[in-house]
C-alpha cells in the first residue's frame, strides 16, 4: 500500500543541534525522523546527568543514558554532501553486498549499511517519484539472503534512463522506514528521499544496458559514489 512521510519530517527537525562551521566545513544535522527517538533519549541524559549534582549515585543511570544519547546522535546525523556526477548514484552509505543480474536484464546493487553509516538515503537519479508502496516482511539480518522477504519500502522513479527501481529493506534492528517525499514528487540527484532508522540496506536496480561501476566489497557514499560507468 502506499505511505507518506512521517509526520515527523518537518524541516526544523532538519535543522535541529546542528554542528557549527568553520570554514568550509560541511554541515551535519540531525536526520529527519529521528526526533522521536533522540529526544527522549537526550531528555533523559540530561536529567540524569543533574541529579547526580545532587546525589553521586544517579552517575549510574547518567553515564549509560549520556552514551547512548551520544550513540543516537553519531546515528541520525545527516551530513551535507557535494553531490557526485554519473547518471546513477549511490542512495545509500555502505559497503557493495551483491551484484546481481536480473532475469529482465536489469543488474541489482545491494548496499549493506551498518549501524556506524549514515542512514539517510538519497534519490539516484533526477525525476518524478511514481510509487512508494510498504510491503510488510520479517526483520532477519540485512546481510543474510533472506532479507529479500524483509519489511520494505520499494520506490519507482520515472527518469531519462527510464523506470528506476529501489528499494528500502529493514534488517533485524530496523523496525521502521521514513519516507521523506509521496509519489507525484520531483526529485533531483543526490536529494534526501528517506530513513530507515538503524537500517539496513538499500538495493538499486540498474536498467538494461546500463554496465556496473562498482564492485562487491566496495564502500559507498550516498549521494557521491557512482555506481554506474561508460
Amino acid at each position: 500500500m502506499p505511505i507518506s512521510p512521517s509526520p515527523h519530517t518537518s524541516v526544523p527537525d532538519r535543522d535541529a543541534l546542528a554542528a557549527p562551521t568553520a570554514g568550509r566545513r560541511p554541515r551535519v544535522t540531525i536526520a529527519r525522523g529521528a526526533t522521536p527517538w533522540f529526544v527522549p533519549t537526550l531528555a533523559t541524559a540530561a536529567l540524569t546527568s543533574a541529579l547526580t549534582r545532587r546525589n553521586g549515585r544517579w552517575a549510574l543511570a547518567a553515564v549509560p543514558a549520556c552514551a547512548l544519547g551520544a550513540g543516537m546522535l553519531w546515528f541520525f546525523r545527516d551530513p551535507e554532501r557535494e553531490i557526485g556526477t554519473g547518471r546513477v548514484i549511490s542512495p545509500a552509505d555502505g559497503v557493495v553486498q551483491s551484484i546481481d543480474a536480473w532475469p529482465d536484464g536489469r543488474t541489482r546493487v545491494a548496499i549493506f549499511m551498518s549501524p556506524l553509516n549514515v542512514h539517510v538515503n538519497r534519490a539516484p537519479l533526477p525525476g518524478t517519484v511514481t510509487s512508494v508502496e510498504h510491503v510488510a516482511g520479517g526483520f532477519v539480518p540485512a546481510f543474510n539472503k533472506d532479507s529479500d522477504t524483509n519489511e520494505r519500502v520499494v520506490w519507482h522513479f520515472d527518469t531519462e534512463l527510464g523506470d528506476i527501481e529501489m528499494v528500502q529493506i529493514a534488517g533485524a534492528v530496523a523496525r521502521r522506514i521514513v519516507p521523506y517525499v509521496d509519489a507525484g514528487t520531483k526529485v533531483e540527484q543526490g536529494d534526501r528521499i528517506g530513513l530507515i532508522r538503524f537500517g539496513s540496506r538499500v538495493d538499486t536496480y540498474l536498467p538494461a544496458g546500463i554496465e556496473v561501476g562498482v564492485e562487491v566489497g566496495q564502500k559507498t557514499t550516498a549521494g557521491v559514489t557512482r555506481l554506474d560507468r561508460d
